[in-house]
């Protein structure tokens, strides 16, 4: 699967780190080209030192020539490059770690979301509840490489993407993206795609000046099929006055203190979705990114959903009709808790309008409003120590709403892909007001579990029926789809 005309000798390369645990399919995959595969492993050439997504169009190498790397920072660890033709860096995550809730799967995606740029190694392991030894070690044994590798990859990919999108100056992409001198800038980004930063650059796509602030135009890749217009049908019913707004064909909304404008590229085919990122700081941009792409599941693996659901006689109209259905996200776990709570037993409408009047009170305003888009939505200190009378809500809810704020500003009560689920559920369900529908749904959304499953709604236990609790266990590991499909094919609402 060569992609350059420069070709090392196998010496430079080492065997380090687990391969894929059945090498002879991830072949299959690679001499067939089956996109379906992308983000799930990479094909590492020992002839060329360069890896490559399964569905590279170069030439399909020797079998004897090849390993599989479940993770692309495993394959750079062990001397590959990035290959230029296919991309693989640029390719959409693998799901299968958000099925997984142990102590590996929460570290990467601790790590894919900017945990260690911020807070280093020990601020990842303090928050998984670990030495950075044992989490260095699970790390290896999973993935093949430590927490600090799967970082640099990370900065890479960030530092790539700026590069090729903007036309900021390769400085301020350098610190931008994490690195601590030009100098690391330059030997990651040679030792990851095999050449200097700068020859990575292509006419940018975005609008952003020579300065660290401006809107950003990226491109952010997911898998076909997807299911456009049910998701920002989901999501533009539920935004939020002065938060969110849909706008023609996708969703505006405020995320910190930027704006982010996300909607499905032009054409029906093409496999990304365009944000615009309206940010006072490109230094953000990787942490914004990595939040819109949760909040539209941009990692999911639409072919094996479906192909599981599909397998159910109960619902294989409905994933006919509605292929690459999409489990829609959060970009912050209190927020989506927050309207959780404010959903219970109401309408979709009534909600709104009662998440508007929480952020009226206790939203901190935008420096600069951008149209309708007024506040950011409150933390979980302002809504732990504001006064809820005249919003609308019953003594219970605000009871609920400050017990929640509290938990997550006093006691640690952590809502994010990153927490212990298990933990998170029994954390939440001891907080008066919050009952298993409220758990599920903060669990799909916030927590990302594709398996969570909020079988007490109303429209799941109708179309259930007697039974229902035996059937749903078919759906096992992509629950929270099934229960998408269910929502969408009644027009329910939550």
């Amino acid at each position: 699967m060569r992609s350059e005309n420069r070709q090392p000798t196998a010496g430079g390369m080492r065997d380090a780190g687990p391969v894929h645990e059945d090498p002879d399919r991830c072949y299959r995959a690679v001499r067939s080209r089956d996109a379906r595969f992308d983000g799930r492993f990479v094909t590492a050439v020992r002839t060329t030192g360069i890896y490559c997504r399964p569905s590279c169009p170069a030439q399909t190498p020797k079998r004897e020539n090849v390993l599989f790397f479940p993770h692309a920072a495993g394959a750079a660890a062990a001397g590959f490059r990035a290959c230029k033709r296919c991309r693989p860096d640029a390719a959409p995550g693998s799901r299968e770690w958000d099925v997984r809730g142990d102590l590996a799967a929460r570290a990467l995606r601790g790590i894919q979301s900017g945990v260690v740029d911020t807070e280093g190694v020990p601020g990842l392991a303090r928050r998984l509840a670990v030495s950075e030894r044992h989490l260095h070690r699970i790390l290896v044994a999973e993935i093949g490489v430590g927490p600090l590798r799967l970082a640099r990859t990370r900065r890479a990919q960030t530092a790539r993407m700026l590069v090729e999108h903007t036309d900021l100056p390769l400085s301020t992409v350098a610190f931008s993206a994490g690195f601590a001198s030009i100098r690391q800038f330059n030997d990651v980004m040679a030792a990851e795609f095999g050449c200097p930063p700068g020859q990575l650059r292509r006419r940018p796509a975005g609008t952003v000046s020579g300065e660290a602030t401006g809107t950003l135009t990226l491109r952010l890749p997911m898998r076909l099929p997807f299911a456009a217009g049910p998701l920002f049908g989901f999501l533009g019913a539920r935004a939020v006055p002065g938060v969110e707004e849909r706008t023609e064909n996708g969703l505006r909304r405020v995320v910190d203190q930027g704006v982010v404008e996300i909607e499905p590229a032009a054409a029906e085919d093409a496999a990304y979705v365009v944000a615009r990122i309206d940010v006072d700081d490109v230094r953000r941009v990787a942490s914004l990114v990595a939040r819109c792409r949760r909040l539209l599941d941009l990692d999911a693996d639409p072919v094996a959903v479906d192909e599981a659901l599909r397998a159910d006689p109960m619902l294989r109209a409905a994933v006919g009709a509605v292929p690459g259905i999409r489990v829609p996200g959060a970009v912050d776990g209190f927020e989506l808790a927050v309207r959780a709570i404010l959903g219970q037993q109401v309408s979709v409408a009534a909600a709104r309008t009662l998440a508007g009047r929480l952020v009226e009170r206790c939203g901190k305003p935008l420096t600069v409003s951008r149209g309708s888009l007024t506040h950011a939505f409150p933390d979980a200190a302002a809504v732990a120590d504001a006064d809820l009378d005249g919003l609308g809500l019953t003594g219970g809810r605000m009871r609920t709403l400050h017990a929640l704020a509290r938990a997550v500003a006093d006691d640690g009560l952590v809502i994010d892909p990153i927490a212990d689920r298990d933990d998170v559920r029994r954390r939440l369900l001891a907080l008066p007001g919050v009952g298993p529908w409220t758990a599920d749904y903060v669990a799909m959304r916030a927590l990302g579990d594709p398996d969570a499953f909020p079988g007490t709604d109303l429209v799941i236990a109708r179309a259930l029926g007697a039974g229902g609790a035996t059937r749903a266990e078919r759906w096992r590991p992509w629950r929270a789809y099934a229960a998408m499909h269910l929502w969408n094919r009644s027009k329910g609402t939550l």
